[in-house]
């Protein structure tokens, strides 16, 4: 059976903003890869012709004025109806030619997230500053939420519909890719990852991404996820390091009271008494925390289960597995 048959209802989706010099190459590769999909465009508030050329080019094209690719990832799983998605940024750096081999793994595998490692050599493609960034919150993620996808940050995904409809979206600017990433390893979702080439954008197309201010928006995202999905684990961070502290300050004077049977530094004996205090509060916040957070984890993971694969209530049969 051929997986990316005109049985399948895939929606390509691709947010914009000024992406005027690129977005038709987009549309048109895919277009070429997915004859039968509806490509839709959200131009993000752009000031060239972004939204003039993709419609040109035979995108359907909507608009999001509030500024931000989080904000336009929501409003697309929000309004497009389809059995597959598939997002991809209009820079035409990914590879359109991937797509069908990452949809072939969703279906052949049941996932619901494949997301596309990008592979290059090209350093313009992929500038150090993004590699090391991109490595380091990826590992970072990896060890709180579990080891199963290498490129966090990774602008071309395929979805089930299951996926899309149960995701909060709750982020605004380029860190959706690190919320898509935790909602899947949270709940323990089916995932895969396909490596696909990744090329230097257009001449004229110029990156919105800014190293040093989207790294830290996306560190910022990852410690309040942290700290709304793994809570036990973060208070017990802060339990630890309170904890040290206070052991820092307090063993001294606890050898000298054994030494001499004097507190000479009262004082200092009531800040780590406080500070363990504090240690404390924190370890019972975090025990407390998580067990409101396996709740939610639950009632999201019911929701998620709630839902049909691909919609429409479509089931794989025997035959399409194999």
């Amino acid at each position: 059976m051929n997986r990316t048959s005109p049985d399948i209802d895939i929606a390509i989706l691709i947010p914009c903003h000024n992406e005027e010099a690129a977005v038709p190459l987009v549309i048109r590769s895919f277009r070429k890869e997915l004859p039968n999909a509806a490509i839709y465009v959200y131009d993000n508030d752009s000031t060239d012709g972004t939204a003039a050329v993709a419609a040109e080019a035979g995108a359907v094209v909507y608009t999001e004025s509030q500024k931000g690719k989080g904000h336009v990832v929501r409003r697309m799983f929000s309004d497009i109806e389809a059995e597959i998605y598939v997002l991809v940024d209009g820079d035409d750096t990914y590879d359109s030619s991937s797509v069908d081999s990452m949809i072939e793994t969703l279906l052949h595998e049941r996932c619901d997230m494949v997301n596309g490692r990008r592979i290059t050599d090209k350093s313009e493609a992929y500038r150090f500053g993004h590699q090391f960034g991109n490595r380091l919150l990826g590992s970072m993620v990896n060890w709180i939420f579990g080891r199963r996808c290498l490129d966090i940050l990774s602008g071309y995904r395929v979805f089930s519909r299951r996926f899309v409809k149960s995701f909060p979206a709750l982020s605004t600017g380029f860190e959706i890719e690190t919320e898509l990433t935790v909602h899947a390893l949270s709940l323990n979702i089916p995932i895969a990852e396909v490596d696909t080439p990744y090329k230097d954008r257009p001449e004229e197309s110029v990156s919105k991404l800014n190293t040093y201010r989207d790294g830290i928006r996306i560190l910022w995202t990852i410690f309040i996820l942290t700290k709304e999905e793994r809570p036990f684990f973060f208070y017990s961070i802060a339990f630890s390091l309170l904890a040290a502290l206070s052991f820092a300050l307090g063993i001294p004077v606890a050898l000298e009271f054994l030494d001499t049977g004097l507190v000479p530094r009262f004082p200092t004996a009531i800040l780590s008494a406080s500070i363990m205090v504090l240690a404390f509060l924190c370890l019972a916040t975090g025990l407390i925390l998580d067990s409101v957070a396996r709740g939610r984890r639950e009632s999201k993971r019911l929701h998620y289960l709630s839902l049909t694969w691909l919609g429409r209530g479509r089931r794989e049969s025997d035959s399409e597995r194999k």
